[in-house]
């Protein structure tokens, strides 16, 4: 089976600029998602402090009792949601894996799972390795990639779960009070899990982060995946963390304890600090990356044959270039090639994506700016 499963498309465009960067090449990145800011300084000293004090040893393997702790504390503190961090709380080295733990928990083989498109491009492989069958549903560009009834098409008797990622990557959408509503109709009517990736919540410009676990008869049904590498620029330390009905959780963590084991011991320390201490770092990452978006999203409408919507949330912007067709392959490959500009093409998040590149603004506003100056030259020159 994982010979089929194909490899990250954006960790294959970021190996390509790497890869002509090294030859002497001088690339802008924006294809990946990774932060340009460092980790503050009183989650570093966390960190070093636990390791000082000889927290180098094996953690429990659901997460220290502070961290979960911690985790119970943020939701109860941000949603309104008590949860026991006991038995509703999992900690893991990054969200990536709970994503997966939480498909396997949740599905046998036969049942379906609802992706909507365009989707980050690790869900559908992670669908499939869990044993089920991903079944796309595409949501429209002119709509700004809002779910709407008519998902319920794509509903059957075999279908188990519904993926949620609010603020959206790759296209920066945040759900609305009305598109809430559709999925939590559709998840009580037809007894539906919600697995509900909401990793850049902390990253909003407009609009507000609806927890749809706070929902009426949504708690018992959807399971939470966060962590701490996009809020807190902590991408290396992978550190991500569940929350949701008990036995899933309970799954979960025996499928942790016989694969990955836990999340590092130190790490944890530092995840308790970034959960519990001063957010004053998270605002002013949000505040850099709205300042980007308008930058950019100004500057690239300027360019005769570049179309850029400004995205609500996250720090990803999805392009279209008419200017240059809508295959985004090769979109993505003129930009490479011809501009230097690494950007992941839109059909790597499904083919709802198609006409699309994917940009990051996690990097500097001088890249950007240089970014931009290259695609404006590209494209007059075509």
């Amino acid at each position: 089976m994982l010979k089929n499963i194909p490899p990250s498309a954006t960790l294959a465009v970021n190996d390509k600029a790497k890869a002509l960067k090294a030859a002497g090449r001088d690339v802008i990145s924006l294809a990946g998602g990774d932060p340009d800011f460092i980790t503050s300084e009183n989650i570093i000293d966390a960190a070093v402090q636990a390791l000082r004090a000889g927290d180098t040893h094996y953690p429990p393997s659901r997460g220290t009792v502070r961290m979960r702790q911690a985790v119970a504390d943020k939701l109860q503190r941000d949603a309104g949601l008590a949860v026991d961090p006991a038995t509703q709380v999992l900690i893991s080295s990054g969200a990536k894996f709970l994503i997966y733990a939480a498909l396997s928990a949740m599905v046998n083989p036969g049942d379906e799972v609802i992706v909507f498109e365009p989707y980050w491009v690790s869900y559908v492989p992670m669908v499939i390795m869990a044993g089920a069958t991903p079944v796309t549903v595409p949501l429209d560009a002119a709509n700004g990639f809002a779910i709407t009834d008519d998902v319920a098409r794509y509903i059957t008797p075999r279908t188990k779960v519904m993926m949620v990622n609010t603020p959206n990557n790759p296209t920066g959408h945040v759900m609305s009070a009305a598109e809430a509503a559709v999925v939590q109709r559709l998840a009580v009517e037809h007894d539906l899990y919600i697995l509900f990736d909401e990793i850049y919540e902390k990253l909003i410009f407009e609009g507000e982060h609806i927890h749809l676990a706070t929902l009426p008869g949504m708690e018992a049904r959807t399971i939470i995946i966060n962590g701490h590498s996009k809020a807190y620029a902590m991408t290396g330390w992978r550190l991500g963390w569940a929350a949701g009905p008990a036995d899933v959780i309970g799954l979960m963590a025996k499928l942790q304890s016989q694969t990955v084991t836990s999340a590092a011991s130190f790490t944890m320390a530092a995840g308790v600090e970034a959960l519990s201490g001063p957010q004053d770092a998270v605002e002013e990452m949000r505040l850099a990356y709205k300042a980007r978006r308008d930058f950019m999203v100004e500057a690239l409408n300027a360019i005769p044959g570049v179309e850029c919507d400004p995205p609500a949330g996250a720090f990803y912007l999805f392009v279209r270039f008419p200017g240059l067709g809508t295959d985004s392959m090769k979109i993505a490959d003129i930009l490479l090639e011809e501009a230097d500009i690494a950007g992941t093409p839109g059909v790597a998040f499904g083919q709802a994506g198609e006409g699309h590149v994917r940009f990051s603004i996690a990097t500097s506003m001088h890249e950007l700016e240089r970014a931009v100056e290259r695609i404006r030259k590209l494209m007059t020159n075509r």
